[in-house]
């Protein structure tokens, strides 16, 4: 087998392991058109080589897999092509010989970056550089979109001796939205990349919940924490928010309050539920602030609020909101006190067990509550379970009273059996 033919059997080979691979089919036609550079190239090469020399090389079967795994198979080929090479052609031949690392790093035996082989590569794209390749960034985010974390490391080293200029902050933005946690690492402690604000926000709106572990441990200003919040909640990434919350400062907290409910509405596509989880979280961490805060929004005239933002505060989280659940937890009440005494069913509700009367009259009520979880509920269940624990109690309990104190009045006289089914 002639040279170019092993060539073009390598060629192929990286063509048949794109088709191979999952992922965008934009960026497999992209690697495509490489690995026709890189067969071009190559041909170019071995062709200067064939018209100076008037021979041809041979080599044995196995050397596809060998100049397919050694890339230190290029400085040769520089060698034999002399002065014929133009800039462009080196920029060429950088590309190629980055994609198979780039695509393929993974599949290759971890030695290539470490020892001779990693000296190899890097006196050969060192070379590359001399020659004219002007392609260093390119190829550094495409390797770092890809994950391929050793390639990274030896192309941040050849920029750096070199003085070129590589983009490491779009690099980890490329890295943490692939999830590639190893590469996001190389990029921060090696290449010194500092912009964690664009890169957390995406994480925290997909739900990549290790990508914004990683970032939080690496050490994230407060308000990087409480934008990525807020991303978090106006996708309605809960779990996200629920990791991100207990990292925001409480004070910023307090005084964004606002702008974070109204910010966490606008970008929700008409889904409240981040706007839930941080109420029913009581995320300002005191339930009069919480409340009081959604009362101020749902009674406020302000333009910039959104209307369904407005109207869900109003009828679920308002002071209005508690007044109604008060409100129907007396006619609730009324129409039981009708029942027992005017009703016609062949059951009298009066000859019945208390608790089994009070799991009749409440245990929807209370299933629903517990349902709802979080910290706080919302002020219209609140109303009614005020109403509600006074019918049970016998006593009069503060409007101040929380779920938690009113919930366990309804256990204390639900059926035990009840209780967790």
């Amino acid at each position: 087998m002639s040279l170019a033919d092993t060539v073009t059997v390598m060629a192929q080979r990286l063509h048949e392991r794109l088709q191979e691979c999952n992922g965008d089919e934009i960026l497999k036609a992209e690697a495509g058109a490489k690995v026709q550079k890189f067969t071009e190239w190559a041909l170019k090469c071995i062709g200067f080589h064939s018209r100076s020399q008037g021979n041809r090389d041979r080599v044995g079967q196995n050397s596809a897999v060998e100049i397919q795994l050694q890339l230190s198979a290029f400085k040769t080929f520089l060698d034999l092509a002399g002065n014929h090479l133009t800039g462009k052609d080196f920029t060429e031949a950088f590309d190629a010989a980055c994609f198979p690392l780039t695509l393929f790093s993974t599949s290759f035996d971890p030695g290539w970056a470490t020892g001779t082989s990693a000296n190899a590569i890097q006196g050969l794209l060192a070379m590359l550089v001399e020659g004219g390749a002007d392609n260093v960034n390119q190829c550094f985010l495409e390797a770092s979109r890809f994950g391929s974390t050793e390639l990274v490391r030896i192309l941040l080293q050849i920029a750096q001796r070199n003085s070129l200029d590589v983009d490491v902050d779009l690099a980890l933005g490329f890295a943490s939205h692939y999830g590639k946690i190893g590469t996001m690492q190389c990029l921060v402690e090696e290449g010194n990349a500092m912009a964690f604000l664009g890169p957390l926000m995406r994480a925290a709106e997909r739900g990549c919940m290790p990508v914004v572990q990683w970032f939080v441990e690496r050490g994230c200003r407060d308000m990087e924490l409480c934008l990525a919040l807020t991303a978090a909640t106006s996708s309605s990434q809960v779990e996200v928010a629920a990791y991100l919350l207990p990292h925001v400062p409480k004070h910023i907290l307090a005084a964004l309050s606002i702008e974070i409910l109204k910010a966490a509405a606008e970008r929700s596509g008409r889904s409240l539920d981040g706007v839930s989880f941080l109420l029913q979280s009581d995320f300002l961490g005191e339930p009069a602030a919480t409340y009081a805060v959604a009362d101020s929004i749902a009674r406020s005239n302000d333009e910039s609020v959104a209307p369904e933002l407005r109207a869900f505060l109003k009828e679920h989280w308002s002071e209005a909101a508690f007044l109604d659940g008060l409100k129907q937890g007396q006619e609730h009440y009324m129409n039981l006190v009708r029942i027992v005494k005017w009703g016609e069913s062949p059951i009298c509700l009066r000859d019945l067990p208390g608790p089994l009367r009070v799991a009749i009259a409440y245990l929807p009520l209370y299933r629903e509550c517990r349902k709802a979880g979080g910290c706080l509920l919302s002020q219209r269940r609140r109303g009614q379970l005020v109403e509600a624990a006074r019918r049970l109690g016998g006593v009069e309990l503060e409007e101040a009273s929380q779920g938690r104190q009113l919930l366990a009045v309804l256990e204390h006289h639900l059926p035990s059996f009840l209780l967790n089914t």
